[in-house]
């Protein structure tokens, strides 16, 4: 008793594979195979390049919130003086600060002074916001004190103010050369309150990585910040940094038990919420778009499909009156198309990596064939266009191609496995 071959045997392989590598001439369509192939190996490939460049700038972007800022602001509701004016300074700030540094999970806790002020020099002026810190405190800010991206040596803070790097390339300074600070809430006189001027040498010069704070912010010894903004004895925040960022809002009460009754808390994800929210938004927009483009893609499969079956119709009504059955048929044409998928998908998979992985040269190129100006950091809060390969990213993509790839191959190998041998053969 005969017995059907099994699923997928050599045979059906071998027709497959003859079906694809025929010419024009012998009834194929091979120059279909091929657009089929360089479309869906570009539609792959630009997938990948956009989860890639979305993974780097979420994650770069993140990275720079968290190696600059705080993770938790830590400030009270405040109270009313004796002025009648709103006081949110901190008087016990060395206490709170040691009960904050005690929350388990929290690795830093830093009383803060904060102020802006008008900076000048050789001419050149503009706004900064001045943050009055320890020094020690000032050398654990992961962005801050990186030694492959700054000038200077944070053991000699204390003697002066350091800058960022976008402000010293303002004001045209560098290690050494004086600052004027100029803040209008100065000294208070019986006529009024006086601007108050003051002249820093520049010590440390650092690139966080994020174009507004390299732009904007300057960091003053912790006393001489009290001094300067007239807050002898009190603090305007707390800083504290904790172990794992992404668990902070888990660690909102312990902090609020510690801090006090009057104590407020601002954590880098409401700073940065809104922000990351957008681009959760056009991470979901863009795959929405991209996986459409590798779905036309796909579809090329089932035009050339369609002229495959159409121009083997002869053959295909041979192999079925040789005893060959609908399920032969159907895997023979499922495999034709399925083939064009997978290497199109590989090849895909390949270039995809290789733009991501050596991204910096390429944009680089593009950048100066296009005479500079391409990514501005003004815009874009970060100097580079980043890429990160994750593995989630390449595995969702591959599977998204090879599925449509799979999915629309069966339509028109159906149609060929329903194909009547005698229709076929009639005019032959």
């Amino acid at each position: 008793m005969a017995t059907s071959p099994k699923p997928f045997a050599p045979f059906e392989w071998m027709i497959a594979w003859r079906y694809l590598r025929a010419r024009r001439a012998e009834g194929g369509v091979s120059v279909m195979t091929w657009i089929s192939l360089i479309g869906i190996s570009l539609a792959v490939a630009a997938l990948i390049i956009t989860l890639a460049v979305r993974a780097g700038f979420r994650t770069e972007f993140v990275d720079t919130i968290l190696g600059a800022n705080a993770h938790v602001t830590v400030y009270t509701a405040g109270q009313t003086n004796e002025a009648g004016q709103l006081d949110r300074t901190i008087p016990d700030y060395q206490a709170m600060a040691e009960r904050l540094a005690q929350v388990p999970g929290v690795t830093r806790a830093a009383p803060l002074v904060k102020g802006q002020v008008m900076a000048s020099a050789f001419g050149a002026t503009t706004g900064v916001e001045v943050f009055g810190i320890a020094g020690a405190d000032l050398a654990t800010i992961p962005r801050v004190a990186n030694a492959e991206t700054s000038q200077g040596d944070l053991g000699n803070f204390d003697a002066g103010i350091a800058l960022g790097s976008g402000i010293a390339r303002s004001l045209n300074v560098t290690l050494g050369d004086r600052v004027k600070l100029i803040s209008p809430d100065g000294v208070k006189t019986a006529f009024g309150t006086s601007p108050r001027v003051k002249t820093y040498e520049v010590t440390y010069i650092f690139t966080a990585g994020r174009y507004d704070i390299d732009q904007t912010r300057v960091y003053m010894p912790f006393a001489e910040a009290q001094s300067y903004f007239n807050r002898e004895g009190v603090a305007d925040e707390i800083e504290v940094m904790v172990e794992h960022p992404e668990t902070v809002d888990e660690m909102g009460l312990d902090l609020l038990r510690a801090a006090g009754d009057r104590a407020l808390l601002w954590t880098w994800r409401d700073s940065a919420g809104a922000f990351l929210r957008a681009l959760d938004i056009e991470d979901n927009v863009m795959f929405i778009i991209l996986s459409v483009l590798v779905l036309i893609a796909s579809m090329n499969i089932v035009s050339g499909l369609i002229m495959l079956v159409k121009n083997k119709g002869r053959d295909i009504g041979i192999l079925r009156t040789m005893g060959l059955t609908e399920g032969s048929v159907l895997r023979v044409f499922f495999l034709c198309g399925a083939s064009t998928g997978l290497i199109g998908t590989a090849i895909g998979l390949v270039l995809g990596c290789l733009f991501a992985i050596y991204i910096d040269p390429i944009f680089a190129l593009v950048d100066r064939l296009s005479g500079g100006g391409v990514w501005d950091p003004s815009i874009r809060n970060i100097y580079a266009l980043p890429a990160q390969l994750k593995l989630g990213d390449v595995l969702a993509a591959v599977s998204l191609s090879l599925g449509l790839s799979f999915i629309v191959t069966i339509f028109p190998a159906r149609r060929a496995a329903r194909m009547n041998p005698v229709e076929a053969l009639r005019y032959e």
